[in-house]
């Protein structure tokens, strides 16, 4: 079997959760980048995704925990100290655990040594999917077999990392990666700010591939007095803001009929179920938990009001520009979220949808805005609907990707 040049590092494959990888991972290659995957851990989801049927590059799981797989990671961790560049990877390794001396840190050197030992002489470059620990991953591999390294950084990954290491890991006298793409200009001034040049961070938004989504429908307008039906997609997690959301609920009127639907699992499921249940409002609610796809679009086209409440976690953690807005308005679905992190990239309070505080009374009053006026919400989708066409497709950011990841392969 002929190897690519190209090892991508992701976290974890395939992931529900995170389809806008699949998404350009699939796009990378009918883009003619040929490539091995490389995953750090097993599969959990139950369900994947049609994208993920759609990538034909050879995926290669790394050991999850060394001690599962002592033989593996013992040969690589002798067979490297053969390579070339072991002395400096070494040095860097030492460096990172003297000031993050964790199991982590140690299993991500690991890792690295089974995929630069077990990684084919034809590597050329490797690039990884979010920049803290894939990309540490990634780093020491092309430290250790000497070649070059990028990343893509998206959101938990960019705000919760020391600083130190983010610096680290975009100067290149300390082994930094050649270029890194963010997909929020919020995300990009932040780690352009941290770099030794901001010319090597670019903002490239995933954007979306229309072409995976069905025309929207005609959505004839809703009576004042019809059933408001509102729906969400997204992780049962701090930074996703649920709580406010169902809290928001108990608020409104009883003379206003609504149901809400939510789709996704989360450590806080229990939490959140709980939460609607002292407040009143879980007979108005559906756990749909995981769904696939077709699932997701019935669900938009069903649906009068498309809620997501985001908010920046205790630890910092926070969404970028969350690809199920995106999805939302391909659908033709009114949007009520929150200024918080790239959201606003996206959408301009009252021009394509609605931008609320992060508090019950602000979702609630955004709820009744879209529940008393028919026209406001068809009016805020159009408009979303116009700006995902103009300014947030797939094929620019791929292109721009694509050239970058072809300017580090020695062959392309």
């Amino acid at each position: 079997m002929t190897t690519p040049p190209l090892a991508i590092v992701v976290k974890g494959w395939p992931r529900l959760s995170e389809t806008f990888i699949a998404q350009e991972l699939v796009a990378l290659e009918e883009s003619g980048i040929a490539f091995d995957l490389w995953s750090l851990r097993h599969p959990t989801d139950k369900k994947t995704h049609p994208l993920h049927d759609r990538l034909k590059a050879r995926v290669r799981y790394l050991p999850e925990y060394l001690h599962e797989e002592p033989r593996r990671v013992h040969e690589a961790m002798g067979a490297v100290t053969a390579l070339p560049g072991f002395d400096a990877a070494a040095e860097a390794y030492a460096a990172d655990l003297a000031r993050d001396d964790t199991a982590n840190r140690r299993r991500r050197w690991g890792q690295a040594c089974v995929l630069a030992h077990e990684a084919e002489g034809s590597l050329e470059a490797l690039y990884s999917h979010f920049l803290h620990t894939p990309s540490s991953v990634a780093r020491y591999a092309a430290i250790l077999r000497g070649v070059p390294w990028s990343f893509s950084a998206h959101a938990k990954d960019i705000w919760t990392s020391p600083e130190w290491e983010l610096r680290e890991k975009l100067t290149p006298a300390t082994y930094g990666a050649a270029f890194g793409a963010t997909c929020t200009a919020f995300g990009a001034e932040h780690l352009q700010g941290l770099a030794d040049t901001p010319e090597r961070v670019d903002l490239v938004y995933h954007g979306l591939d229309l072409a995976r989504f069905p025309n929207p429908p005609e959505r004839p307008l809703r009576s004042p007095d019809a059933p408001l039906r509102m729906m969400s997609v997204g992780r049962l997690v701090e930074k996703k803001g649920f709580d406010t959301l169902i809290d928001a609920l108990a608020l409104l009127p009883d003379t206003l009929d609504w149901h809400w639907t939510h789709i996704g699992g989360g450590a806080l499921d229990e939490e959140m179920r709980e939460r609607a249940k002292n407040a009143g409002v879980a007979a108005r609610i559906t756990w749909r938990g995981a769904c696939d796809q077709p699932d997701v679009i019935a669900a938009m086209r069903e649906a009068d009001l498309f809620v997501l409440p985001s908010r920046i976690a205790a630890d910092g953690d926070r969404d970028g520009l969350p690809n199920v807005l995106m999805e939302a308005a391909s659908q033709l679905l009114p949007i009520l979220s929150t200024p918080v992190s790239a959201i606003p990239e996206f959408i301009t309070n009252g021009t394509h949808g609605i931008l609320a505080k992060d508090t019950p009374r602000a979702f609630a009053d955004g709820m009744l805005d879209i529940a008393g006026d028919p026209a406001l919400g068809p009016r805020l989708a159009q408009a979303a609907h116009k700006r995902l066409h103009a300014e947030f497709t797939m094929a620019p950011g791929i292109a721009h990707l694509a050239k970058r990841l072809r300017g580090i392969l020695k062959t392309a």
